[in-house]
């Protein structure tokens, strides 16, 4: 599992933007900046809809004015529900990263089997990324919701 002072891998996600499928590489993305990446085991799950992004959308400004240049979440779906899940929650101030096929979250470490939930999926977890390198890394056990909170990781700051 990746830690504190690893860099991140060099992967490509899927991101749905206005002209259509971009594939930003982690590079891209973490490159000479600070950002908040959030991972959710999916979009439109009842934790992750209900309390994870919401948390992160209501704390945006705040986690911004930190110093943050970017809030982005991510997870084992296609770069259509992300967006689709985006929208329905009002999520202007957050990044959407799909990782389908769960190459990202593979090549950290953080996956989990779910069988017939939805198969490989993302751990829930948050992390501070500053050049590409983990700065923080907040991992939830099994069934529970408190490291990876917006209010932990602004706390963090």
């Amino acid at each position: 599992m990746i830690k504190i002072g690893d860099k991140l891998p060099e992967v490509s996600f899927s991101q749905l933007t206005k002209e259509g499928v971009m594939n930003p590489t982690t590079s891209q993305i973490f490159a000479n900046k600070k950002v908040v990446l959030f991972a959710v085991p999916g979009a439109f799950t009842p934790t992750c809809s209900a309390a994870h992004l919401p948390g992160y959308i209501t704390l945006a400004d705040q986690i911004k004015a930190k110093g943050v240049d970017a809030i982005v979440c991510t997870a084992v779906n296609d770069a259509f529900v992300m967006s689709a899940w985006a929208k329905s929650q009002n999520a202007e101030e957050i990044v959407f990263l799909a990782d389908g096929g769960g190459a990202f979250h593979k090549a950290i470490g953080l996956t989990m089997e779910t069988a017939d939930f939805g198969g490989v999926r993302s751990q829930r977890y948050a992390m501070i990324v500053e050049n590409g390198v983990v700065t923080l890394l907040n991992v939830e056990a099994p069934k529970t919701f408190e490291v990876s909170k917006a209010e932990t990781i602004l706390a963090a700051l």
